[in-house]
């Protein structure tokens, strides 16, 4: 029996009713809907969280951590690894002084909702983001002028060595689509949202708008990761992408939307090799085009 085998065995012993998945198809938890199969392990707590992955150090196991899978490219073969997802942790604790904590498998969407129910703004830009507390503090997640930098006060998160470590304030190390725990490999086990009174019909007015905004302009009716490239410095993505004549262009059933370039798509059983391909093509061809190498927001497994 293989090695992962024998230490799910081991989990499963621990924690009984940890859910343990075992060959699970990636392309089920992923938004690109592409990936082959691999061992999965759903934590609820952050209390079995911790202690997973401390079991995971003393076997030797070095696992994958994934949340809601929207901003992962899987391989087509699947891992011969242990995937840790943390969707299951999701809990919402209600603070004081217009505070919120919650766990890194929380929804944005729904920890934007429960501020709105409790008249408080400044998270109406992540109703629409389709990923969790974890990536989105990870990522420093943002749309249409707001990002989590403005509003996370406080995040817990799982170093490396199994050891805890709270970040406050400017220790998270924002910036674009970057964070401290980035550069220390940390997971996000919750946070703690800061944010100030408003007006629960005033809150709703403001997504719905960017909601409708998002619909208009990005193929959401498309499985895909959203932004495939980072913003480069002076300029678009999509418009670089544009400009270099790719919309409707792709490899396989992957494709560069014609609605929003900054986005590749699966037009319907496309494999990860479609998505890279399309991907390869479009930063030579806008390097060709413009001088300008466009980096990966998507992180490739």
């Amino acid at each position: 029996m293989s090695l992962l085998h024998d230490f799910c065995g081991v989990i499963r012993e621990k924690w009984p009713e940890m859910k343990v998945l075992e060959e699970e198809p990636l392309k089920k938890h992923t938004s690109f809907q592409t990936g082959g199969p691999a061992w999965m392990v759903f934590p609820k707590t952050i209390a079995e969280m911790t202690g997973l992955y401390r079991l995971c150090l003393e076997h030797g196991i070095s696992p994958l951590i994934l949340g809601a899978g929207t901003n992962v490219l899987a391989p087509d073969q699947g891992l011969d690894r242990l995937v840790i997802c943390t969707r299951d942790l999701s809990g919402i604790r209600d603070m004081a002084d217009g505070k919120i904590e919650a766990m890194g498998g929380v929804t944005l969407t729904r920890l934007a909702v429960h501020a709105r129910d409790l008249g408080l703004m400044g998270l109406e830009f992540a109703h629409g983001i389709p990923g969790t507390v974890g990536g989105g503090v990870y990522m420093n997640a943002g749309a249409y002028g707001g990002e989590i930098r403005q509003v996370a006060e406080k995040t817990t998160a799982l170093l490396p060595d199994g050891s805890l470590w709270e970040a406050e304030g400017e220790v998270q190390g924002f910036s674009y689509r970057h964070s401290a725990f980035q550069e220390k490999q940390a997971v996000i086990l919750k946070t703690v949202f800061a944010l100030q009174p408003g007006d629960p019909a005033e809150i709703q007015k403001t997504m719905q708008d960017l909601a409708a905004r998002r619909r208009a302009s990005q193929p959401l009716e498309y499985p895909s990761a959203g932004s495939t490239f980072k913003r480069p410095q002076g300029g678009y993505a999509a418009a670089l992408i544009e400009q270099a004549g790719l919309k409707g262009k792709g490899v396989g059933r992957a494709a560069v939307s014609e609605k929003h370039a900054g986005f590749v798509i699966n037009l319907g059983g496309a494999t990860s090799k479609d998505v890279l391909a399309t991907m390869d093509l479009i930063q030579k061809t806008v390097q060709e085009h413009s001088g300008i190498c466009l980096e990966p927001e998507v992180r490739i497994w």
